[in-house]
């Protein structure tokens, strides 16, 4: 199995916070509102709604599941050519399009024509995927350093510094963001101001992406812990042995997270415990990259060895498999029913969540390792060629 992570890193992480009102290129002419619910606890997190995908897995649970409809054909709208790898899955709030690309730059586009609204230069490349809540962008990129941006404009409001990289997408809970590391710390920041809330420390970097839920996030960590801690104050309530490296982001259903693991399957825990439920993790199943949608209809997960799977939530009883034949490293993204993701080796799938039967297919020109991101009607996803693909129906 390939080694995705490095040793554990000695540097303790180092903090800056800047505060700064910096002009980029091409500012936006038009406003962006936040897509905000409520957990149990009365805090403002990205819910699921059909207007809007602003974070890495859609919502606050990461579930991977959007409540927009999309047209039973879909055709390619438009492409906007960005220069350089786009491997950050797209944020889209209103009618704009927020990514990251491995240029070291922060896209705004417009979703109806794709044409740029705004860049935003950063320090490193950006792999995250931007979170846009309230008004404001925010993403980590390669030279660790975590930004906010003016969604409306591109100015740069503040700056975090860390020790490492940031791969971590960012997770919002009411005036609190948290993501990951590859210092190994998982940060909790004052939205408005950049200041640190809390940090917790673990044993190797921070690859996957914060969960939340009720009052709590869940993170799992390169570590193979995968850990409960509370929102207000830091606290860990709750940790449990994956035996495995994690890079998938844990998603939250009905009491229970499900976190697929690099050499030990796909796991299901009892958030309250934590404790273990169930494990999928059959021998020639292969290593676990990609971060799981979970639903009514299952859990449905893909494999680096190309083949995208379906069990039951409540049992992992097998329901249906597609071979891809190509890598996937593309989170799948449930819209109806039907399941998007990317592959290595340049296509776009749509399967149905019924049988796992290929309903759609489109070719790129490289390989898709973002994830798909849906909302408004549209599709929008980007390619290692330097492309960002919108999908729709045309009028």
């Amino acid at each position: 199995m390939k080694k995705l992570l490095p040793a554990v890193l000695a540097a303790l992480p180092l903090v800056l916070v800047t505060f700064a009102v910096v002009s980029c290129t091409k500012r936006a002419s038009s406003g962006t509102e936040s897509a905000a619910g409520r957990t149990q606890t009365g805090q403002n997190v990205p819910e699921r709604d059909s207007t809007s995908w602003p974070v890495f897995r859609g919502n606050a649970h990461q579930t991977g599941v959007s409540d927009t409809s999309l047209p039973d054909r879909l055709d390619l709208l438009w492409t906007h050519e960005a220069k350089s790898p786009v491997t950050s899955t797209a944020a889209i709030v209103d009618d704009a399009v927020y990514v990251g690309t491995g240029g070291s730059s922060l896209l705004a586009l417009d979703l109806a024509k794709g044409r740029l609204r705004w860049s935003c230069p950063l320090k490193g490349a950006v792999v995250a995927s931007p979170c846009v809540v309230s008004g404001r962008v925010f993403v980590g990129d390669s030279s660790g350093i975590f930004h906010a941006v003016d969604a409306r404009t591109g100015a740069k409001l503040w700056t975090f510094e860390t020790a490492d990289k940031i791969v971590s997408s960012a997770n919002v809970a009411g005036d609190s963001v948290l993501f990951g590391s590859y210092d190994g710390s998982l940060y909790c920041l004052e939205t408005a101001s950049g200041r640190v809330k809390w940090t917790v420390k673990t044993n190797m970097p921070v690859h996957a992406s914060p969960c939340v839920f009720a009052a709590s996030t869940s993170m799992a960590g390169c570590d193979g812990v995968l850990r409960i801690i509370d929102l207000p104050t830091g606290h860990e309530s709750g940790k449990i042995e994956v035996g495995s490296n994690v890079a998938a982001t844990p998603a939250f259903l009905e009491g229970k997270l499900f976190v697929a693991t690099l050499s030990e399957g796909l796991q299901c825990v009892d958030a309250a415990g934590p404790r273990p439920l169930w494990k999928h993790a059959p021998p020639e199943m292969g290593s676990l990259y990609a971060s799981c949608a979970v639903g009514p209809w299952g859990v449905i997960f893909a494999t680096r060895e190309g083949v995208v799977n379906c069990v039951g939530a409540a049992d992992a009883r097998p329901k249906w498999s597609f071979d891809a034949k190509g890598q996937v490293d593309s989170s799948p993204v449930v819209v109806g029913r039907r399941v998007f993701f990317g592959t290595s080796d340049g296509k776009l799938f749509g399967l149905s969540v019924d049988d796992g039967s290929k309903v759609w297919s489109f070719a790129v020109g490289a390989a898709v390792t973002a994830s798909p991101a849906a909302a408004r009607g549209r599709l929008v996803i980007g390619s290692e060629d330097g492309a960002v693909y919108c999908f729709g129906r045309k009028p």
